[in-house]
């Protein structure tokens, strides 16, 4: 890829300045073009200036039955899930409903954790500092992945771990967190927090084929996933068995041009005002590598801020990106996840060196 790119760069420098949008554009199309459905499994839209210039799907929605990917297929998200959550919290706020600094305990009086109800706030999980952890990973081995219905039935996972931090002041990526304030949208809003989050956010950006559903559903044109144990193993397993139902931390279905909808319908001020939006876009804290907002990663180590989510889970990658200075949008979903080089891993460096300048080590 680097030599692809080098020759790609040596080649522009002689065209005007003008030009550079159409040149990566070009460089786009080639890239998308040389990919085999043995490189990546999934799907990727590219947009510019809020046009879509490129909708591709490769490999397998489903191995066994040799049923390819399409365009429009639902995956599994994982963690970009928690962006619907800080956007469904942040509404909230902007209503006056709740305040941000205020402990949780003022929402959720019965929570049985004294500590965490007294002192972590709305913020802190907003931004995972909080000291809780996720639950996902430090409780794999309690999840049984038909027992969870409600956005409570997760907090037995994890009421009673010891915090990681005192809260506010350290970064620790937290699920736990987010089911919280799954469940203050629910104690405020008077909703369960999946209709919320289909009224409040789903329906008004156009996400269609966004849902959450239940483990053992059959659904038509849903990607199965299959993992690799992050590239370790050399043969696919299906990935069931890690995952359950989704909540306000992870695991919803979309599909590329859902989450194209959601970053423009977020952008543009259709969910969030302006001012709120400007919140929860503005760095706060220090993540493991980027910046965090309230719920959303800002990434400033390049040459433009790169705001967006991740998703990686057992047979799933998923990236969701806005390159904030050029106005480009890229969305990856994949059913399979990867060892960090090849996969989806391979197709996010591609877009974040030639969009971003980001360079290899």
């Amino acid at each position: 890829m680097r030599i692809y790119l080098t020759a790609f760069f040596l080649f522009t420098g002689i065209l005007a300045f003008g030009q550079i949008d159409n040149n990566k554009e070009f460089a786009i199309t080639s890239f998308l073009d040389s990919l085999s459905h043995d490189d990546f499994s999934g799907t990727v839209l590219v947009a510019h200036n809020n046009k879509v210039i490129e909708n591709r799907a490769y490999g397998h929605a489903n191995i066994e039955f040799k049923a390819k990917n399409k365009i429009d297929t639902k995956f599994n998200i994982a963690s970009i899930t928690k962006l619907f959550t800080a956007v469904a919290t942040l509404q909230l706020y902007e209503q006056g409903r709740l305040e941000l600094k205020s402990p949780i305990g003022k929402y959720l009086p019965e929570y049985p954790n004294k500590l965490v109800r007294d002192s972590v706030t709305i913020h802190q999980l907003l931004t995972h500092t909080s000291g809780l952890n996720n639950f996902y990973v430090a409780d794999s081995d309690k999840i049984k992945n038909l027992d969870f219905n409600k956005t409570s039935d997760f907090i037995q996972l994890f009421v009673n771990d010891t915090l990681l931090s005192q809260p506010g002041t350290k970064y620790d990526y937290s699920a736990s967190g987010f089911v919280l304030l799954g469940l203050i949208i629910e104690k405020v809003s008077g909703k369960d927090y999946y209709n919320y989050v289909k009224n409040a956010i789903l329906e008004p950006a156009a996400m269609v084929n966004t849902t959450e559903l239940e483990i053992d559903s059959i659904v038509d044109n849903k990607a199965s996933g299959y993992t690799s144990m992050f590239g370790d193993n050399e043969f696919l397993k299906k990935n069931d068995y890690y995952l359950t139902k989704a909540s306000p931390a992870g695991f919803y279905y979309s599909t590329v041009a859902d989450l194209y909808n959601f970053s423009k319908a977020l952008r543009n001020y259709k969910l969030l005002k302006k001012e709120t939006t400007k919140l929860m876009f503005a760095p706060k804290v220090k993540g493991y590598n980027t910046h965090m907002g309230y719920g959303i990663g800002v990434d400033q180590r390049y040459n433009q801020h790169i705001l967006g989510h991740s998703g990686g889970w057992y047979g799933i990658h998923c990236e969701l990106m806005d390159f904030m200075r050029d106005q480009y949008t890229v969305v990856i979903l994949s059913n399979r996840d990867d060892g960090g080089n090849n996969g989806a891993s391979k197709v996010s460096d591609f877009f974040m060196e030639l969009i971003a300048d980001k360079k290899y080590d």
